[in-house]
């Protein structure tokens, strides 16, 4: 059973030895403490000898001192989770100064009882003299409890002297990043060891002012089981005075169409970007003017289908680049016999025909194998798709438009006239493509993986359509963009 309530503990081992038995010296700790264990390190400090006068000195915060602070809150968690263990760091510096530490005796909010430490006393004739010595230095840091106790505890190593650290690595002794202010914010509900790691790393981040910030109100309605967060002054410093809240009224957007909200946000003006032209196309002379292509790409189950649908609609010819380069996959085809060459007889289905999912498999587990297979489709679809244009003249279409995943990829920019990038957020395409094709999640993720992200092709786009919302809203972008292109059409 404890014998005090709270009490201030000692570390006198060198900063690399106390990973190794703090365990044991925190399990000894709360035998004797019950409720709060303040720690300060000193490695090094000498406690016997009959000159021993111990006075408080600077430790520099560099990365090593951070990491044991980690390592100390996280096995206090482990083996004495009841035990309100807080590091002081009233003598740890995140810079150089010549002035000596705890110039003045520091006031904690709970005064210690005990004083305990990890100090080995290899003399068992000097044990009063630690005592004492260790008493003294204490009451020189810290405002205690009058008859304050002292007592060295076991640590499970014996001294310094049995400590064989590995060779040093220089990277911990460098000083952390130093900032003159510094802001954080959280719920803080139930004070625990994670938040105290971050309270106390913030606080050696910071040279001048640390500002933190503590969630309540609206704040928490999407928190996990709110109704038992604590309340708000329980989180906080009693003597803390609440922020004033100073209300300032939304601007309303007398623009916004029925399917918009009320007030004026950037969400909303993004939504208008869609369908718009954001970047003027670059002249092209390498492709005749008519008809005039786009280029229309995204990622599998980004809703291009259904773009294109729309698109043809309105009088564009389409030519789905997908279907085109499985004509190439047929037998006879021109990349067919280069395919079964590359991967063997046992993608060929009964009939002769490649067995695109087996394939697919296949490459999209290997992306040395993805980008060979690339290699031989891409140029013979390039072939088709200009000949499939060249049709679309023919027929005296004014625009045409190729439906291609892989437009970017296989670097078929240079075919189009202007980009137009179908965007839907990643965890949709992914519902989309399991449901449409039937396969695993890990599988689909694969398939997007192999492809450029929505961040990559929005950067070459010309225009940006997306498919998150209701069909029509897809349909009323789809006609925007239509309409604006119109303007820019050559007119010969």
């Amino acid at each position: 059973m404890a014998l005090f309530q709270t009490g201030v503990l000692v570390l006198t081992s060198p900063l690399p030895l106390i990973p190794l038995h703090i365990a044991p010296v925190l399990t000894a700790a709360a035998k004797i403490v019950k409720n709060v264990l303040y720690v300060h390190l000193h490695p090094g400090l000498g406690l016997a000898g009959s000159h021993i006068r111990p006075v408080p000195a600077y430790i520099p915060a560099n990365w090593e001192v951070s990491r044991i602070l980690s390592n100390l809150y996280t096995k206090s968690f482990n083996v004495c989770s009841f035990l309100d263990v807080r590091v002081v760091l009233s003598n740890i510096k995140n810079h150089c100064s010549t002035q000596q530490p705890f110039s003045t005796v520091q006031k904690l909010s709970e005064p210690p009882e005990v004083v305990l430490t990890d100090y080995s006393i290899t003399d068992s004739n000097q044990s009063n003299q630690v005592l004492q010595c260790l008493e003294k230095y204490i009451l020189s840091c810290y405002t205690c409890k009058p008859n304050l106790r002292a007592m060295v505890l076991s640590s499970g190593v014996n001294s310094a002297k049995d400590f064989c650290p590995d060779v040093k690595d220089s990277r911990l002794c460098e000083s952390i990043p130093n900032y003159s202010d510094v802001v954080l914010g959280g719920t803080f509900d139930r004070l625990h060891c994670a938040h105290k790691i971050l309270l106390s790393l913030s606080c050696l981040l910071t040279g001048k002012r640390l500002l933190i910030g503590v969630a309540d109100g609206e704040l928490l309605n999407n928190k996990v089981l709110k109704e038992l967060i604590e309340p708000y002054q329980d989180r906080v410093e009693k003597a803390l005075q609440e922020l004033a809240i100073h209300k300032i009224s939304l601007v309303k957007d007398f623009q916004r169409a029925s399917d918009e909200e009320e007030k004026l946000s950037s969400s909303t003006l993004r939504k208008r970007l869609l369908g718009s032209l954001l970047v003027p196309p670059k002249d092209n002379p390498r492709i005749p003017r008519t008809p005039y292509v786009i280029g229309l790409t995204g990622s599998t189950g980004s809703g291009k289908t259904s773009v294109m649908q729309y698109l043809q609609k309105m009088g564009a010819a389409a030519i789905n680049v997908d279907a085109v380069s499985h004509e190439s996959y047929r037998p006879g085809g021109a990349a067919h016999q280069k395919i079964v060459q590359q991967f063997g007889q046992e993608i060929l289905q009964e009939n002769g025909t490649i067995n695109r999912t087996a394939l697919g498999k296949i490459v999209f587990a290997d992306e040395a194998k993805l980008k060979c297979l690339s290699s031989i489709v891409w140029p013979e679809t390039a072939i088709l798709m200009k000949q499939m244009i060249g049709g679309a003249a023919a027929e005296g279409k004014s625009v045409c438009v190729l439906d291609a995943a892989l437009l970017l990829e296989a670097g078929w920019i240079d075919m189009v006239h202007e980009v137009w990038v179908v965007i839907v957020p990643e965890d949709e395409a992914l519902r989309r493509i399991v449901k449409r094709d039937n396969i695993s999640e890990e599988d689909a993720k694969k398939r997007l993986a192999s492809q450029w992200t929505n961040d990559q092709r929005v950067q070459k786009a010309n225009v940006v359509i997306c498919t998150q919302w209701e069909p029509s809203f897809t349909e009323k972008q789809v006609q925007k963009a239509w309409q604006l292109l119109q303007n820019r059409l050559p007119t010969c």
